[in-house]
């Protein structure tokens, strides 16, 4: 089983990229995406109307702004949202039942340069692993999305100079430690121990992405107990369209 998540920045601007090409050659079980910026209506109708997959959706109040979509060809037994209107309104979660384990689909906030979001963030964050440490007695878990927070100095190019930057501030990393310390695994992290240079988000400006100056801010983590069910994880940097790029991992 293929499962792919990319964070698009907009599921029409990066339709008209080449977006259903891409996504008919990798053809994954299913794709989680983040910050689709559209309702469902406003969807290509070529990928809400492909018979292949379930399209399931949650779009923020305000338009243009977040949401998270999922296709599966995998059978969902059961979808729920957060079911807390502040992060519901914003179109951050989608929670997926499957036979044989749950997949969380999240697309965490960003703190803002000011930093006014953070507290906000990091409240999301302790909901967040609260929630999955409750599922995870049912079933195992996966959780995948853009998180915006890189977890250690091997996770982008200038930690330096980014100590005050939300997304790698001492208290996002704190909360990243905790979340592994209560046993969830990073699992490209789990099978690329000491990899530097692999990155899923670059910023727009001076050639960021062509000189791999980057975050690994996107991710899988799992239930331990899946770990030696992991086949591969991989992260397809070559994949534009997109300030972020798809990450994957392969299920046996």
């Amino acid at each position: 089983m293929k499962l792919i998540s990319w964070n698009v920045n907009g599921i029409r601007s990066v339709f008209n990229k080449g977006f259903l090409e891409w996504f008919t050659m990798e053809s994954p079980d299913i794709l989680c995406l983040q910050e689709t910026k559209a309702d469902i209506t406003q969807f290509p109708i070529l990928l809400t109307e492909n018979s292949t997959y379930q399209v399931l959706h949650s779009s923020a109040v305000k338009k243009g702004y977040s949401g998270v979509a999922t296709f599966s060809r995998e059978k969902i037994l059961d979808t729920k949202k957060v079911e807390r209107n502040e992060y519901d309104d914003e179109g951050r979660v989608l929670i997926h039942e499957f036979e044989e384990f749950y997949l969380l689909n999240c697309y965490f906030p960003n703190g803002q340069r000011d930093h006014k979001r953070v507290p906000f963030k990091m409240e999301f964050c302790d909901h967040i692993l609260e929630r999955i440490n409750k599922l995870q007695k049912k079933k195992p878990v996966i959780i995948t999305g853009d998180f915006n927070i890189a977890h250690t100095e091997l996770d982008l190019a200038n930690p330096k100079t980014n100590k005050k930057t939300t997304g790698f501030l001492p208290l996002e990393r704190a909360w990243m430690d905790k979340f592994i310390s209560q046993g969830w695994v990073d699992i490209f992290r789990h099978l690329h121990p000491g990899e530097t240079g692999r990155y899923t988000w670059w910023s727009n400006f001076a050639g960021a992405r062509d000189r791999n100056i980057g975050w690994r801010i996107d991710y899988f983590f799992v239930s331990p107990e899946l770990v030696p069910r992991i086949k591969r994880a991989e992260i397809y940097p070559h994949v534009r369209g997109s300030d972020h790029c798809p990450v994957m991992i392969e299920l046996d």
